[in-house]
This record gives structure tokens, sequence and C-alpha cells, in this order.
């Protein structure tokens, strides 16, 4: 690994103080990366002060915020390994950085320093049945040894923080929790006050369909709460990319003679996916494991009921502003959404507590700790008491 530093005054003025990122983050296929990445940036160039951010290697396609500097890079290796140890640190040594941010799992693997990584979180480490591609045990070295090699970790949660180091023993002050935010769309502002029986109705889940998603114990949930005639018309929207489960949960869903009840919609905007929270009942999330779960802070934002999973970071991230129950206990889930379903009274004071509740995780703060994190790695401390900051090359 290649350590070497250029060092400059501490007194020099921010829009000197380069930060790197991994410009790809801004156009990845998971779209909660790409929220993480955008909104991140966009709250760190509305604060005084700030940084210069560099987008390395951003394709064309990619929604970059307005004021982050794009600089191309090209790998002579066409993949993602082959661009942490070819075209990532050759352009990062180019770009005269002070700190480098890998905003999703993977980094340089030699010649970056300091380095800074964010992991959402590790399921693919402490659940690899979850993931069982021929190329994951690859992955998961790559993922181990982006995060060891790290000079800083953010993660989302605390719980987030405790798997990091079970998974990769680093030590704990070496990772920083900085929870995420919620930004525009999201919020009540823009509600259809005209569709409230679609709001009665409708039981809505947001993210990617797979296996730790636990989507199943939602469809049979609903077998049950249909079999009462008060909620024989209940239906349940997917909102997400399906990752392979999702003929599974139709075909058990016409076993239980759900057919048409269930309706996927796999390529959702930020506008529509805001639509959808702000007109359904509830936002039902079931997941096995969550380093975070931003979906359930949005749906808060737009007024929504939750109901979640009391597994992983859920608890951490939903308080008791909803409903939360065991992730395998189908009639649980069953008496929790037909409490919210049945019960105007309660669903709209699930609906307050859940706006006040998102109103405490903004972009901003996210912004904020992670500035600090930068600020704190590009400066050098001397014996004689003198900060510089210092520059990757």
């Amino acid at each position: 690994m290649v350590h070497e530093f250029i060092r400059r005054s501490v007194n020099t003025p921010a829009s000197s103080f380069r930060v790197g990122l991994d410009g790809r983050a801004f156009s990845s296929p998971a779209a909660g990366v790409r929220r993480y990445v955008t909104e991140l940036t966009a709250a760190m160039i509305a604060i005084d002060g700030s940084p210069e951010l560099v987008a390395i290697g951003a394709g064309r396609d990619a929604q970059v915020p307005h004021g982050v500097v794009r600089i191309p890079a090209a790998s002579i290796l066409p993949t993602n390994l082959g661009w942490s140890i070819d075209g990532l640190p050759r352009a990062c040594r180019r770009a005269g950085l002070h700190v480098f941010h890998a905003p999703a799992y993977t980094a340089p693997l030699w010649g970056v320093r300091p380095l800074l990584v964010t992991i959402h979180d590790v399921c693919y480490a402490r659940h690899p049945e979850w993931y069982p591609y021929h190329s994951d045990p690859v992955r998961r070295a790559f993922y181990r040894r982006s995060a060891v090699a790290a000079d800083v970790v953010i993660t989302d949660s605390e719980f987030s923080r405790r798997e990091i180091q079970a998974a990769y023993g680093i030590p704990g002050e070496r990772i920083r929790v900085i929870p995420l935010g919620v930004g525009a769309p999201f919020g009540t502002a823009g509600a259809d006050t005209n569709r409230t029986e679609l709001r009665k109705r409708t039981m809505l889940h947001v993210g990617d369909l797979h296996a730790r998603r636990n989507i199943g114990v939602l469809v049979e949930a609903l077998a049950l709460l249909r079999a009462d005639a008060q909620m024989h018309d209940v239906d349940l929207v997917l909102a997400g990319v399906d990752r392979g489960s999702l003929a599974t949960l139709l075909t058990r869903a016409d076993a239980l003679g759900l057919s048409g009840a269930i309706r996927a919609i796999p390529d959702c905007t930020d506008d529509t996916l805001a639509d959808l929270m702000r007109q359904s009942a509830l936002l039902a999330y079931p997941s096995l494991y969550e380093g975070f779960g931003l979906p359930t802070v949005e749906a808060m934002a737009c007024g929504a009921p939750v109901v979640a999973s009391n597994a992983a970071s859920l608890p951490e991230v939903v308080g008791d502003a909803g409903l939360l129950v065991d992730p395998r206990d189908v009639r649980a889930w069953r008496d929790a959404l037909s409490a919210v379903l049945t019960s105007p009274e309660r669903a709209a004071s699930m609906r307050q507590a859940g706006l006040a509740r998102a109103a405490t995780f903004t972009w901003n703060r996210t912004a904020m700790e992670t500035l600090a994190v930068y600020r704190s790695l590009g400066r050098v401390q001397h014996a004689d008491g003198r900060q510089e900051i210092s520059q990757t090359s």
C-alpha cells in the first residue's frame, strides 16, 4: 500500500480541500446507494465552507448534483475488481485529493489515503445463504478487504456497527455511526386528499424483492386479513425491483386465493414512491435484516403508518412511532395490520408520531457529520501540535 502525503497548512481555504468519491455510485443499480450518495453530496454542497467534491468515473447518465465536479476515469479491466485495482487508484492519484470516500462497500485496493468507506450493512457476510451466487465468495472477500483497509468506516446504525465488528473484527473506534436522512419528494406536501379510499385499503411494501425482505409473511397475513368480511378488499402493492422472489410470491398468492390482490411495480421514480406512500393505508416492512431501512423513515415522512419487523436496525430507526412485529409470526402480522386498517384513530395517532420521528432524520445532519469525518481524516497531527492537511497521491 502506497502512503505518500503532500503537506499543506491547516489554514488552506475550504475550497482547496478536495474530497473524491467513487462516481459509479451515482448510477448504481442499487436504489439505496444512489439515494445515499446523491442526497449526501447535494446536502454537502449546500453547506457553507464545504470541500470541493469530485465524482471520479461518474457515467454520462449519472444524476450528479450541481456543484459536484466530474472527473472521467477508465480501467483496462472492465469489472468492479478491475476498477478498484486499476482505474480508480490511477484517477485518484491524478486528482489531487485530500480524502477519498468510497460510498458503497468497495474501495481502491492500493495507493489511496486517507480512505473512508461507507458500509450500509453486512448481510452478505453475516447471512451468505441469502446470496447463493457463484461469484459471491469473491465479492465477500473484496468487501472485507475494502472494510479492513479503510481508515474510517461509516455505517447507518448502531446495529450495523455491531455487525461490522462481528464480521470483520474492526475496532469500534474506527466505525462512525451516521444515520441517513429523508428529503424531497418525501413528505406530506402534495398528498391527494381525494384518494382516501386507497389509503384505507392498500398496504405498501417498498424495496427490492429478495429473500431477506421476508415478503412471504405479508402474503400469508393478507390471506388471513381478507378472510374477514370487513377486510375482503385489502390489497398489497410491492414497489421494488424483483431479485428473484416475485414468481414464488405470486404462486403462493394464487394458492391462497389472492389472485389480483397483489400488484408489483418494479420501476418507481422517487415521486411515484412518495405518492404511493401518501396514498396507502400503511407501509408493511417485515424484513429480516436491514442496516437502516430508509423506506420506513420516508413513509413516516409521507404520513403513512409503519408496521415493521422488530429485527436488526428497525427498532432503532422506527422507535415507538410504529408497530414492531416478530418477522416470522404471521398471526402477529395479521393482528398488527388489522389494528391499523380497522382503527382510524390508531392510524391517525401513528401518522402524527411518524411525522415527528421522521423529522429527526435529515440529510443536512448526515452531511454535517460526514464532513466532520472528512476534516478529521484530512488533517495530520504532528508531535509539536501543528495540524496540516494531507493530500493523497
